[in-house]
């Protein structure tokens, strides 16, 4: 499983319905309009790099976009500290 946030920057006042279509795009977890340098944040969930790199496309094809920056989250160690 590899999951990752991707940072969305909108036009001006699109925030809200840019996260609604994202939000409807196959793969994506959860889609939020914030405050900050980005105006949405989504969480996609894919089986591979490649399919979180489709997700990806397919989100940036969502109108009002101009530019987004994709995360991946680190897996998780099973190593414990302390």
């Amino acid at each position: 499983m590899v999951q990752a946030f991707v940072l969305v920057q909108t036009e001006v006042g699109r925030a809200t319905a840019v996260a609604q279509q994202i939000e409807a795009v196959d793969g994506v977890l959860s889609a939020e309009a914030v405050v900050g340098p980005y105006d949405v944040i989504a969480r996609a969930d894919g089986s591979s790099d490649a399919e979180i790199a489709e997700i990806v496309s397919r989100i940036q094809k969502v109108d009002a976009i101009t530019r987004t920056l994709t995360c991946p989250v680190a897996p998780q160690s099973t190593t414990s500290v302390g």
